[in-house]
C-alpha cells in the first residue's frame, strides 16, 4: 500500500539470515506496545483490536473502498487498504499548521459518501493562527506571556478538503473553512462529517476558559462586543468567552461566530446551505449555523434513516448533555443554552452575573432542552461499574445493521472519556429511551469516538491506548480466531537465533483449523514462515516487531505481535533520572518551573539529549478520586528546559514523565507527580445564609473552597434573594474585597475570607 518510503515505520539495517525463507529481507524497527487491560463488555460480545499502534488517535473514518482513514491528534493522517493491512501509509501531514496543545489538535475526519469517485478527505483542526493570521502562530506551546490559562494563546479552527492523487496519498489541501476564534486550550474544533442529504456538517467548542465564568473579562482578544480587542468586558453587556456560543442572538450588524455551533455547508466550497435557518443573513457564519448554545460538542452523528443529528455536549462542572436537532433540514436553529444553562437548569456562574444575553433568554424564548443529561456526581446506569466525578462525554453513534440482539435495535451509544466507558441507550417505542440504558463497554482507554464500520459492528478510538478497537457479537456463526505467539528467547547478544510459537493460538468455534503467517524480519508482510513453531536468525543489533496472522478455515483472521531485541542485555533497559524538580515541589499557578534529566544505557552508556523525551501533563481529580488526564505539552531531544505551571481547578497535580531511548529501540521512562501548593477561600454572607457561586458552582454561606495558589476564580452573588427565618428579600450591596457583584479573584497565599453584604428590601427601599 502506497511507497515503501511512506510506510509508518522505521527502516535499519538489512541485518537477517533466514533459516526457514531463507532470505534477506528489511528490518523494520516496531515498538510493540504493551496490551491494555482488556475493557468488559456483556456475554456474548468481543472487546478486540482493530489497529494498533497509533499515536494519540482522536478518529476514524471508513471509506466506500474499504479503506480506513485515522486522524492523529498532532497533525497525521494516517490511511490502511483495510482494516487488514497492519501497516499504514502518512495520507497527510498537518503538523505544521496544527496545533497540537492541551486538548487542541486534528480532532475530526470524514471520508466523502462517493469515494473514490470523489477522492476528498476532510478534516478539522486547531489551526496555529490567530483571527486573520498565518500558520504557525505558537507551535505546539503557549509561552508565558501570554500563558495558556492567563491571557490564552488565541487561535482559530478550520476545516479542510484534502485531495487524494493517483499515489493514495494528498495532493493537495483546500481550506474550507477557517473560524472559531480560541482563547483558552480547550473546547476547539471538533466534529466533521457528511449527513443524509449530502451537506457536510461541523461543530467547534466555546474556546472559553474552563477555569471561571469566562464573559470577555480577560483582555477580549476575540474583539466580541461592546468593546474593542484588548478591552475587557464586564456585565450586563458583555459578549465575549463562553457568550460566543450565543452569537447568532447578537444585535443585526455585530459578528456572528462559529463558536459553539453546529453548521451544515457546502463540501465544496464551505458556504451555508441555501434552506439553513439563517440562510436569508448578510452575515455568512449566520448562514452556516443550524444549532448553536452548545459548550463543547466534540462529537455528533446522525440517526440512520433520517435528518435527526443527536449531539454530545461537554458539561462544566455538573451536567454532560445529549442533544438532539430533530431535522436539520428545518428552518429551526436550535438553541441549547450555553453557557446561560447547563442541562436543565440555569448556570449560576452566568445567571448571577445577570448578563444581558443571559437574561433575554430566561425570560424567553428559552433553552431548548436536552434529550438526556447526566450529573457528574451520578451514575449514567445503576450499577455500570463506571466510575463517577469527572465526566466527558465524547461520543455518539446508532446501532446500523449490526447482527447484534434485538435488544440494541436502533440504540444510542454514548462514549464518556473521563469515566472510560460505553453506554447504550436502547430503544422503546422506536426512540432511545433514557430509562432504558445498560453499560456496553467499561474499561476503555479514554475513548474518544465511537462509530459503526464493517458489518455494522461498533467501533472505537481508544486514545490512550494509541487503538482503534471493535466490538463482535457472535450469533452462532463463524468467529475470529485468537492469536497468540512467543519468542525463545526474546533477547540477546547477535547472532540471535529465535524459537516462534503461535500454537497457543486458538479458535472459539468447533472444528475450526488455523494457518499460520510470519512477518518475522519486522517489515509489516506476513511473509517469512508459515507452521506454528518457525525459527529465524538475527544476526545485527536491533528490536524487531515480529507478528504473527493466523486465519482459520472459514476466512477469518486475527494478528498478534512479539518483540524481540538483538543486541542489549536481557531486560536492561535505559534508566532515566529526573534531577530537577523533585516531589518536594510544592507549585502555584504562573510559576515557572525548571526541568532537568539524564538517562544511563547498559549498552550505550550516558545517552544524549537527543534521546530524551519530556511530557508535561494535568491530572484532574474529582472528590471521589476519580481522575482523568490532559496532556499539555511535549519537549523533545532535550535534557532541561522550563514550563510555566497551568491554572485548573483543584484536586489536580502535574505529572512530567522522562522517556529515554536508547539505539536498539528500547525505552525507559520516569515519572514524577507535582503537587500545588493549596489555600483555602472561605465564603461567607452578611446576613448569613446568601446563594454564592464559585467557578460555576453555587453553594449557600458560608463555606469553604480549597483552590491552587494563584488560580484565577470567578465569584458572584445572586441579587436579589430572600434571606433570614422570615424569608425576606435582600439585595446586594458589596463583597469585602470591594470587587463588583461578579469578579475574578486570584487566590492568593493565605486564607482568604471574602463576604457577600445584602441590605434589606423594603417599601421605602426596594431592591
Amino acid at each position: 500500500m502506497g511507497t515503501p518510503a511512506l510506510r509508518v515505520r522505521t527502516r535499519l539495517r538489512r541485518i537477517v539470515a533466514a533459516t526457514t525463507a531463507g532470505v534477506l529481507a528489511t528490518v523494520g524497527l516496531v515498538t510493540i506496545p504493551s496490551a491494555p487491560a482488556v475493557a468488559a463488555v456483556p456475554a456474548g460480545f468481543s472487546d478486540t483490536v482493530a489497529i494498533s499502534g497509533l499515536s494519540s488517535p482522536t478518529a476514524t473514518a471508513f471509506a466506500p473502498d474499504g479503506r480506513v482513514f485515522v486522524a492523529e491528534k498532532s497533525g497525521i493522517v494516517k490511511v490502511f487498504d483495510s482494516l487488514a493491512d497492519p501497516t499504514a501509509t502518512v495520507f497527510a501531514d498537518l503538523r505544521t499548521q496544527t496545533q497540537d496543545f492541551w486538548d487542541r489538535g486534528l480532532l475530526g475526519l470524514a471520508v466523502d459518501p462517493q469515494f473514490p469517485a470523489r477522492p476528498y478527505v476532510y478534516a478539522s483542526y486547531t489551526y496555529d493562527a490567530e483571527p486573520g493570521g498565518t500558520a504557525p502562530r505558537w507551535g505546539d506551546a503557549c509561552p508565558t506571556p501570554p500563558g495558556a490559562t492567563d491571557k490564552g494563546c488565541v487561535v482559530t479552527g478550520r476545516v479542510s478538503k484534502l485531495t487524494m492523487g493517483a499515489g493514495g496519498t494528498a495532493t493537495a489541501e483546500q481550506p474550507l473553512l477557517t473560524g472559531w476564534c480560541q482563547q483558552y486550550p480547550s473546547h476547539s474544533i471538533g466534529t466533521v462529517t457528511f449527513g443524509p442529504d449530502g451537506n457536510l456538517y461541523v461543530g467547534g467548542g466555546d474556546g472559553a476558559s474552563f477555569n471561571f465564568a469566562d464573559y470577555g473579562q480577560v483582555g477580549n482578544p476575540c474583539a466580541d462586543p461592546p468593546g474593542a480587542q484588548g478591552t475587557n468586558l464586564s456585565p450586563p453587556a458583555a459578549e465575549g468567552g463562553a457568550l460566543r456560543s450565543q452569537s447568532p442572538r447578537r444585535a443585526a450588524g455585530q459578528p456572528v461566530l462559529l463558536n459553539g455551533a453546529i453548521l451544515r455547508i457546502d463540501p465544496d466550497t464551505g458556504e451555508g446551505v441555501a434552506g439553513n435557518p439563517f440562510a436569508s443573513s448578510a452575515d455568512a457564519n449566520a448562514r452556516r449555523i443550524i444549532a448553536y448554545g452548545l459548550r463543547n460538542q466534540f462529537r455528533f452523528g446522525f440517526r440512520p434513516g433520517g435528518n435527526e443529528l443527536w449531539a454530545g455536549d461537554v458539561g462544566w462542572g455538573t451536567w454532560e448533555e445529549i442533544n438532539r436537532v430533530a431535522d436539520v433540514t428545518d428552518a429551526v436553529a436550535e438553541n441549547f443554552g450555553w453557557p446561560c444553562y447547563e442541562g436543565d437548569a440555569r448556570q449560576s456562574g452566568y445567571d448571577n452575573a445577570n448578563l444581558t444575553r443571559c437574561e433575554s433568554l430566561y425570560s424567553g424564548p428559552g433553552q431548548t432542552a436536552p434529550y438526556h443529561a447526566y450529573n457528574h456526581s451520578a451514575k449514567v446506569a445503576a450499577g455500570d461499574g463506571c466510575p463517577t466525578g469527572g465526566s466527558s462525554v465524547s461520543g455518539i453513534a446508532f446501532e446500523s445493521g449490526s447482527n447484534y440482539p434485538p435488544a440494541y435495535d436502533g440504540a444510542l451509544f454514548f462514549a464518556d472519556s473521563s469515566r472510560g466507558c460505553i453506554w447504550a441507550m436502547q430503544s422503546d417505542g422506536g426512540e432511545p429511551s433514557p430509562s432504558r440504558i445498560v453499560p456496553f463497554v467499561t474499561g476503555a482507554n479514554v475513548p474518544v469516538q465511537v462509530l459503526t464500520g464493517p458489518g455494522g459492528d461498533l467501533f472505537y478510538v481508544a486514545l490512550g491506548a494509541g487503538e482503534l478497537r471493535r466490538v463482535t457479537y457472535w450469533d452462532g456463526s463463524n468467529r475470529p480466531p485468537v492469536a497468540a505467539a512467543t519468542a525463545n528467547p526474546s533477547s540477546g547478544p547477535a547472532p540471535l537465533t529465535v524459537q516462534f510459537d503461535g500454537s497457543g493460538s486458538s479458535d472459539p468455534d468447533p472444528g475450526d483449523t488455523l494457518t499460520y503467517a510470519w512477518d518475522l524480519d519486522g517489515d509489516g508482510a506476513h511473509d517469512d514462515a508459515t507452521g506454528p513453531i518457525p525459527t529465524w536468525t538475527y544476526v545485527d543489533t536491533a528490536t524487531v516487531g515480529a507478528g504473527l496472522r493466523v486465519t482459520d478455515s472459514n476466512g477469518a483472521g486475527a494478528t498478534t505481535g512479539v518483540s524481540v531485541t538483538v543486541g542489549t542485555p536481557q531486560g536492561l533497559d535505559p534508566v532515566p533520572v529526573i534531577d530537577e524538580p523533585t516531589s518536594a515541589l510544592k507549585w502555584r499557578v504562573g510559576q515557572t518551573v525548571a526541568f532537568t534529566g539524564r538517562a544511563v544505557d547498559a549498552q550505550d552508556g550516558t545517552l544524549p539529549a537527543a534521546a530524551l523525551s519530556w511530557r508535561l501533563a494535568i491530572r484532574h481529580c474529582a472528590t471521589n478520586g476519580t481522575c482523568h488526564t490532559h496532556n499539555v505539552q511535549d519537549y523533545t531531544g532535550v535534557s532541561s528546559g522550563t514550563f510555566v505551571a497551568p491554572d485548573h481547578e483543584y484536586p489536580s497535580h502535574l505529572e512530567l514523565t522522562l522517556t529515554a531511548k536508547d539505539s536498539s529501540g528500547r525505552t525507559g521512562t520516569r515519572t514524577l507527580e507535582l503537587h500545588p501548593q493549596t489555600v483555602q477561600l472561605n465564603f461567607t454572607s452578611n446576613p448569613s445564609g446568601a446563594l454564592l457561586t464559585v467557578a460555576g458552582s453555587e453553594q449557600r454561606a458560608p463555606f469553604s473552597r480549597t483552590v491552587i495558589v494563584g488560580s484565577n476564580n470567578s465569584i458572584s452573588a445572586a441579587s436579589p434573594q430572600r434571606l433570614g427565618s422570615f424569608n425576606s428579600k435582600y439585595a446586594f450591596t458589596s463583597w469585602s474585597d470591594g470587587g463588583a457583584r461578579t469578579h475574578n479573584i486570584t487566590a492568593q497565599a493565605a486564607a482568604t475570607e471574602y463576604r457577600a453584604n445584602y441590605r434589606w428590601c423594603w417599601l421605602l427601599n426596594p431592591c
